[in-house]
């Protein structure tokens, strides 16, 4: 039980409570109010402190939901607060009463919104499974009881975790850097057989320091990427925030966006180049045309966006063209093949053809034992 508290902590007693264990389902009168500030909290009080408070709340932006009922209760005296007796019947003369019952806080977010929110950190493999446990019992936290109490068989340790515990730290210093237009310095990890992250390295075995010039971060398949420019080049480049070690804001203006090849002179249009890099691959834009199988339609909607062209339509499949990074399309079509087929442009489409007829020799020149 708790140690008995002085009277002014009251409207925040009444406003934890509220919260803990109300709803638009689970809805408290002002008894149970006040049952529960007497044995939670040790502060016995009558019903009207309990409304005065709870109008107070009310008066100070809280959405507390309520209903109205009216009751028959004795007549009473204003100077004597005795019951009015009928001189008819010698009983107490009644009158009609409102009272205010059922309350309930209203929630910025429902249980359904709260569960996919969670749902999203549970399926996002770029935050440490620390962390993700902490954001998701601060989720918990902004709901109730009956909320809490139905997510205690959420799984928080899925397997495929990022390891790199600086990941909100970069979030908040790329934000910092992108706002001032500053560059910054980092290293770059990579996994390595022992299955843990290891900065890439220089060919003196050092590891390499990366400067680059952010613009925007973005998220892409559950994971969190910087667009930037790599100083040592004028094109645009994509990294794991995930992957980022030791990040440093420096005091060097940026090199802006519109300088850079395959800009066209313009500022970044974040919406046209996600669209544009399905799988975050930098490198050159192209229009490109695809045969695919009609069940394929789906997928080229959602990978490439709603600005794609169809044509050629026939039993068997649909023409498909669009305009997207280069190595994007080249995966797209690697990892759907048979079902896809480029047509245009002739040069990877005769990449295509010889990296398939590439892994086609691999596959007989090797035996299911040959390499242990």
């Amino acid at each position: 039980m708790y140690t008995r508290q002085p009277k002014k902590l009251l409207i925040m007693n009444i406003l934890d409570i509220l919260r803990k264990y109300s709803d638009e389902e689970h809805r408290l009168n002002q008894k149970e109010i006040a049952d529960r500030l007497r044995n939670e909290y040790d502060m016995p009080v009558d019903r009207k402190a309990v409304r005065r408070n709870i109008l107070n709340l009310m008066d100070c932006g809280y959405e507390i939901e309520y209903t109205e009922k009216k009751r028959m209760v004795p007549l009473r005296d204003a100077g004597t607060g005795e019951p009015v007796l009928d001189e008819a019947t010698g009983k107490p003369r009644m009158e009609e009463n409102e009272i205010w019952t059922d309350f309930y806080l209203r929630r910025r977010f429902t249980d359904g919104e709260l569960r996919l929110l969670i749902d999203s950190l549970l399926f996002s493999r770029h935050i440490p499974g620390r962390q993700c446990r902490d954001l998701i019992r601060k989720l918990e936290d902004l709901s109730n009881v009956y909320f809490r109490s139905r997510v205690k068989h959420i799984s928080c340790e899925p397997s495929g975790y990022s390891d790199n515990r600086q990941l909100f730290w970069n979030i908040e210093r790329l934000d910092e850097a992108i706002s001032k237009k500053k560059k910054v310095s980092f290293f770059y990890m990579e996994y390595g057989t022992d299955k843990k992250l290891h900065p890439k390295k220089r060919a003196d075995g050092q590891p390499r320091e990366y400067l680059v010039n952010p613009y925007q971060m973005a998220a892409r398949e559950g994971k969190y990427y910087l667009i930037c420019n790599y100083e040592k080049y004028d094109t645009v480049s994509n990294y794991r925030i995930d992957r980022i070690l030791d990040l440093k804001v420096l005091d060097e203006p940026v090199k802006p966006f519109e300088s850079l090849k395959g800009s066209g002179g313009q500022a970044l249009d974040l919406a046209a180049y996600m669209k544009e890099h399905p799988y975050m691959y930098a490198g050159e834009n192209v229009h490109v045309k695809f045969r695919i199988a009609r069940s394929m339609i789906g997928d080229v909607v959602e990978l490439f966006g709603k600005d794609v062209k169809f044509s050629g339509e026939d039993e068997k499949g649909v023409t498909v063209t669009t305009r997207t990074n280069e190595m994007a399309a080249e995966q797209f079509a690697k990892n759907y093949a048979p079902d896809v087929v480029v047509l245009e442009p002739e040069g990877l489409r005769k990449k295509m053809r010889e990296d398939l007829e590439k892994g086609l020799r691999a596959y007989a020149d090797s035996g299911a034992g040959k390499f242990g």
